[in-house]
């Protein structure tokens, strides 16, 4: 090979090569990361980030990520992975922005940075993000959260020495322990969700019925995002009250949906309607943290209902 078309061919290869906000010792590509977790006993370091545009992603990569004590601290005990979701996507391959867009969805990230802790099948025992104080403390963080490894198996069988309900409800408070997401719960921890079901048919701990509604009120909401991007302020208002009339919704969630009518009825300007709303939201549960806020909605909608009066009288 010439000379020119050596350097030519490096520079080709260093341009394909993923670049990691972190450094080295990362990888993008998921599947392999669980194998080598698998094969190394170790667990998973996913890091879901905004490498060039999340303030909170950069300062953890550059106080944290970066630092020899970091990497020194995990080595022994994570598969590093990084999950990027950059503004500039051509840092990416088409089908690393695919699994990328996948994986979002199935850890039902909506924040960046956040990091979850993994077996190497990919079920989630930690989440957790930025943390000031360094790699040290950074470290000593993740050795906490690494001991839920520990306590979710020990607290899986344990419950596995349990008959009926006193099983389904060891089981379920094994899960609760981990803090996670309820879609993330029924989507990695499907067979131990089943385990609840068969163990507690009459589902008397109220998990399954909890379940269930959480993913009826995702749906709800990828269907409302949906006709928002489209502006479809109607369509959305009337599938938010089928919501609300369904049954399908108590507490926080049901709570949760009539706010977002009032929401919903403030941009077409049906102001009285908004305050109606948010009224019988509050009304759901009065002291949850949701209806602490209602009086503030409120507020910004009876401004905005007065600017709107005001206009109306100065056109007459």
């Amino acid at each position: 090979m010439k000379m020119n078309q050596f350097f030519m061919a490096a520079g080709c290869a260093a341009m394909l090569s993923p670049v990691f906000a972190g450094g080295d010792g990362w990888t993008s590509d998921f599947a392999a990361a669980k194998k080598q977790a698998a094969d190394e006993k170790k667990s998973l370091l996913v890091d879901f980030t905004g490498s060039d545009w999340c303030g909170w992603c950069i300062k953890l990569n550059e106080e944290v990520f970066q630092h020899d004590p970091f990497k020194e601290g995990v080595k022994d005990k994570f598969v590093l992975v990084e999950l990027d979701y950059p503004r500039d996507k051509s840092k990416l391959s088409d089908e690393t922005k695919a699994q990328n867009e996948e994986l979002r969805k199935e850890y039902a990230v909506q924040g960046y940075p956040t990091i979850l802790l993994m077996d190497e099948k990919g079920r989630p025992f930690a989440r957790t993000g930025y943390q000031a104080g360094g790699p040290e403390n950074y470290v000593k963080h993740l050795d906490e959260l690494l001991a839920a490894r520990t306590k979710r198996d020990e607290a899986f069988a344990a419950a596995e020495k349990a008959e009926g309900t006193e099983k389904a409800k060891a089981l379920v408070a094994a899960l609760d322990a981990m803090g996670l997401d309820d879609a993330v719960v029924s989507a990695q921890y499907g067979d131990v969700v089943a385990a609840i079901k068969e163990a507690d048919p009459e589902d008397e701990s109220g998990f399954i019925k909890k379940i269930e509604s959480n993913k009826k009120f995702a749906d709800f909401e990828d269907s409302l995002n949906a006709l928002a991007r489209e502006n479809k302020h109607e369509d959305a208002l009337a599938l938010t009250e089928k919501a609300i009339n369904s049954g399908d919704f108590e507490g926080d969630n049901l709570q949760q949906a009539t706010m977002i009518k009032g929401m919903i009825c403030a941009q077409m300007g049906d102001f009285d309607a908004a305050l109606a709303a948010l009224d019988a939201a509050k009304e759901v549960d009065p002291d949850s943290e949701l209806a602490s806020r209602v009086d503030t909605f409120k507020d910004r909608i009876n401004q905005m209902k007065a600017a709107k009066e005001a206009d109306k009288e100065e056109s007459e």
